[in-house]
């Protein structure tokens, strides 16, 4: 199929114009809202995204192949996103789901290290420039969608502390803890001795520096460690915006791994994206540039781990639109200081970095992406018989620990 029939026939809405390195100018969408209009730069760029278009255009949009003339970047890709119904998903057969799992996500330690350092040792004053305070780098919880960014990750911290059910002098896993921010939060307000492993150093070294500042080394204590590696027991585990890292073929590692350190009487919350239309594949743009060995599974493959685990379900929450309100603020950070980040890297980095933001943003609109969390535990009476009991958090937990500069 050529660019041209292709375009055509999913560009159903909107006001799009195509300029071709042919001459010819395409007029694609039923001309209603904001005009955007593209130049493709090359014979050569034409022929890649008539090819692959899930892959070439954020290349071409990258390397100067596909060039905004009115609109910019997040105008193309909403546009795309709300033509999406006319675009049904082909989802990947199972052949190519298990080619995947041994090719790609697999995530042995190694490799593991490696995918994360490819995201996450990036310079911590790059996601300064965009996160909150406490460098939440995962969904926020819209209480009100009038909330702030600050505000809603707070109120995320306390949505999960209010499930964790912490109880002073519990002992805390946090796996994939990020920069430190929940982890030194739980530390402080909950009065909870907190264990947080990443495989970052660049996250290690800030979390560290973090605990240090606001004295709470004692009780916050980060190290670099895989889950698979973690021994003792806890009365709490807590992951957030982890366990798409793990790879399919890891799930019963690691729920079997939550169950071994789960104290009988203990609670885990795992907060994950998914999907909600079943299995698929991986981005193919997003795998090779963003998240090398990452997955967004449905619930329908995450579960069957957790039951052979021996672990119970004790509550499942589905967010939405939280996480497309989550990349919106982002996206308009970054967009705001644009200047100092192509200062830290440079443009062919931050238009990859606008990309990411804008079609993660789409996936969530229009694709069927939501973030689940999952409320675990061993025993069926270890959680409240009902949910009044998350509306009593602590709000103690919302509040940011000092940075360090």
């Amino acid at each position: 199929m050529s660019l041209q029939s292709f375009l055509q026939q999913v560009i159903r809405e909107g006001d799009l114009r195509v300029r071709l390195p042919v001459g010819e100018t395409l007029r694609l969408g039923d001309g209603s809202g904001p005009p955007v209009a593209v130049a493709i730069a090359s014979r050569r760029w034409m022929m890649r995204i008539a090819a692959n278009p899930s892959m070439a255009v954020g290349e071409a949009y990258m390397d100067g192949g596909l060039v905004m003339e009115t609109g910019g970047i997040h105008d193309l890709v909403d546009l795309i996103g709300r033509n999406a119904r006319y675009r049904p998903l082909k989802r990947a057969g199972p052949l190519a789901r298990w080619w995947l799992d041994r090719r790609l996500q697999a995530n042995a330690r190694g490799v593991a290290r490696r995918n994360v350092a490819h995201h996450y040792d990036l310079s911590v004053d790059f996601y300064r420039r965009f996160l909150d305070p406490d460098l939440q780098y995962s969904c926020a919880y819209f209480a009100d969608p009038r909330m702030s960014l600050e505000a809603a990750q707070a109120a995320k911290k306390q949505h999960l502390a209010a499930k964790l059910l912490l109880e002073r002098g519990q002992r805390v896993l946090d796996i994939g803890c990020g920069w430190g921010g929940l982890a030194l939060s739980l530390a402080r307000a909950a009065e909870v001795e907190v264990d947080g492993i990443t495989l970052s150093t660049e996250q290690l070294a800030t979390a560290r520096g973090r605990a240090e500042a606001a004295s709470l080394a004692g009780r916050a204590r980060f190290s670099l460690t895989d889950y698979r590696d973690v021994a003792g027991s806890y009365d709490r585990i807590v992951s957030v915006g982890m366990f798409e890292h793990v790879g399919r073929p890891n799930y019963q590692a690691y729920f079997d791994q939550v169950a071994r350190l789960l104290k009988d009487d203990g609670v885990a919350v795992i907060h994950s994206i998914g999907r909600t239309g079943g299995p698929d594949t991986p981005q193919s743009w997003i795998a090779k540039y963003i998240f090398p060995g990452g997955y967004i599974p449905a619930l329908s493959e995450v579960l069957p781990y957790v039951e052979r685990a021996g672990l119970i379900v004790a509550d499942i929450e589905i967010l939405r639109l939280h996480y497309a309100e989550t990349l919106r603020c982002w996206r308009e950070r970054f967009a705001a200081r644009r200047a100092e980040i192509a200062a830290i890297y440079d443009e062919r980095f931050c238009r990859m970095w606008e990309f990411y933001l804008s079609i993660s943003e789409l996936a969530f609109r229009y694709r069927g992406h939501m973030v689940f969390q999952l409320q675990l535990t061993k025993r069926i009476d270890a959680a409240p018989i009902t949910r009044d009991y998350m509306a009593a958090s602590d709000p103690r937990v919302a509040e940011p620990v000092r940075q360090v500069a």
